[in-house]
């Protein structure tokens, strides 16, 4: 199996990693934090909003059946790329979205998946994802792993109060009214 990881930031990691667990050929999704200055930093650490890291996730997936382009497309349409403040009901620097590459070709992917966005017409605003060097990766305390799955409850009133569902159904219905696919 040709197993690869990614780390991928779009505000509250319990709903990226839910997402993202439903994609076919991810292997394994941990909620954490990356991009920051401080080492081995907590969930109160972050919460500061003086470390520099972002709520992330490491997706691990399978990619002779799920390629690195594919991931970063569902990634995406699961996030508002718009917002340069946060993400829904999460405000600030750790709720940005980014996408931290391990080399240069993903780096290109992870480029032209976003200028494809941005010429596709789903949003009337520019993308602002990040794009960044991966940094070291620390994995949040395990209350945050599987969240959705161990909470399911106030996973779903989270997601849906934070804004994030309806926002995801409206991208999925702009893209198909308006016929727009993902390139391949």
């Amino acid at each position: 199996m040709n197993t690869r990881t990614a780390i991928l930031g779009g505000g509250c990691f319990w709903c990226v990693e839910h997402d993202l667990r439903a994609l076919p050929g991810v292997l394994e999704v941990v909620s954490g934090y990356s991009g920051g200055h401080l080492e081995n930093p907590t969930y109160e650490d972050v919460l500061t909003e003086t470390t520099g890291h972002r709520e992330v996730v490491e997706v691990t997936y399978n990619a002779d059946l799920l390629s690195y382009r594919h991931l970063l497309q569902f990634f995406i349409d699961h996030i508002d790329p718009t917002d340069p403040t946060g993400q829904f009901a999460d405000r600030g620097e750790s709720y940005t979205p980014a996408i931290f590459y391990a080399n240069a070709g993903e780096q290109a992917a992870a480029e032209s998946v976003l200028e494809e966005l941005d010429a596709s017409g789903v949003y009337s605003s520019p993308s602002v994802v990040a794009v960044l060097p991966r940094a070291p990766f620390y994995p949040a305390e395990e209350y945050h792993q599987n969240y959705s799955q161990k909470n399911p409850g106030h996973y779903a009133a989270y997601r849906s109060g934070s804004g994030r569902e309806g926002f995801v159904q409206k991208t999925c219905t702009i893209r198909q009214d308006k016929k727009i696919t993902w390139r391949d």
